[in-house]
């Protein structure tokens, strides 16, 4: 098997994505990565010689979002319409850090 990866490799990919590994661990990934490379390497095979990159799979697919509009919203009475708690125009939700009760 071919080493593409090293445990530096692996360790910094690891520390980059917050993920704590043992140094046991950092080993087994570096071996399953490499085989993952090496499963690959098949793609090589082919022929690409005047192959356009392709950057979407369904190709001159364009934007399909609605055009960007302002449009009128809630007034702050009708947002606060359903609250089960409200204090000065506000939600009142129960605390979740401290002493607990309403904020």
């Amino acid at each position: 098997m071919t080493q593409h990866l090293t445990e530096r490799d692996v360790r910094n990919i690891a520390e980059y994505a917050r993920i704590g590994l043992t140094d046991d661990e950092v080993a087994e990934m570096t071996i399953d990565l490499n085989a993952i490379v090496d499963s690959l390497s098949p793609i090589l095979e082919y022929d690409l010689e005047g192959v356009e990159p392709t950057f979407h799979p369904i190709g001159g697919l364009s934007n399909v979002m609605r055009e960007d509009a302002c449009e009128q919203g809630f007034s702050q009475d009708v947002a606060l319409e359903n609250a089960p708690k409200r204090q000065d125009g506000n939600f009142l939700i129960p605390s979740i850090l401290g002493e607990g009760g309403d904020r």
